[in-house]
């Protein structure tokens, strides 16, 4: 059970320094697909491992001035309110709504991502109705957060850019810091809940958080807009991958 979860982790980890998002976009499958986890434990587990990733990740693209710390706060907001919502969506909805709920994200966003002609190369400037959208922003997230497993970023990543106007790093290492809340508040119900075993999301979190920095690198040498289509690739195998998966179980 052990080298599933570290390689896992290694895989989300990466990806997670890499795009600016928790890894659990591809943590969850792999979790399903490696070590046999149902989509319930994966999302679960792959939430806690979010945490420390999230953290470090955030970190990292701070000492590089790639954080707007007024943006997370506000997503934060909305997304400590949407996370246990989530958790509480994933206990009580049938799996089958969770599962395709997790695909048809992967799609819209892929085929977006794949298509783009340009990136923001901006800061944000707050006003009221910025704001307010950010705080609907990380409900959103929220509720992605702890009904998939998800951090939320491979939401708040692409409508920071095309939304908010933040520049492809700044917006990755924002998504960084506005996961570790959103992560926390729909981890602690997921654990008093017993969808997690704690040891598990540690064996994950502690190999995503070593090879999250490799990803940092990388994504400070590639330019934006490959980054963001080969984002959009891989959300796409994703996608197909557990689609097929799913129709197999039918």
């Amino acid at each position: 059970m052990i080298l599933p979860l570290l390689i896992t982790g290694v895989v989300g980890g990466f990806l997670s320094g890499f795009f600016g998002v928790g890894g659990g976009i591809i943590m969850v499958p792999l979790l399903m697909m490696w070590a046999k986890f149902d989509q319930r434990r994966a999302s679960a587990t792959s939430l806690l491992a979010i945490v420390p990733t999230s953290f470090v990740g955030a970190l990292t693209y701070a000492a590089n001035h790639q954080v707007d710390v007024l943006v997370a706060v506000f997503v934060s907001l909305g997304a400590i309110v949407g996370a246990p919502l989530g958790s509480k969506l994933l206990r009580v909805l049938p799996i089958a709504v969770v599962h395709w709920t997790f695909i048809t994200m992967m799609v819209i966003e892929a085929i977006r991502l794949i298509f783009i002609t340009e990136v923001s190369h901006g800061a944000f400037e707050l006003t009221f109705v910025s704001g307010a959208g950010l705080i609907g922003l990380g409900l959103l997230m929220g509720v992605a957060s702890g009904m998939l497993g998800i951090g939320g970023g491979v939401i708040a990543v692409p409508v920071f850019m095309s939304v908010f106007g933040l520049a492809p790093l700044l917006a990755k290492g924002t998504s960084l810091l506005a996961m570790v809340p959103t992560a926390i508040s729909g981890t602690i119900p997921n654990l008093r809940a017993g969808l997690v075993v704690l040891k598990e999301g540690a064996i994950v979190g502690l190999a995503a958080v070593a090879a999250s920095f490799g990803g940092v690198a990388l994504a400070f040498l590639l330019p934006a807009q490959l980054s963001a289509q080969l984002f959009g690739l891989l959300l796409l195998g994703v996608a197909i991958q557990s689609s097929v998966r799913r129709l197999n179980r039918k």
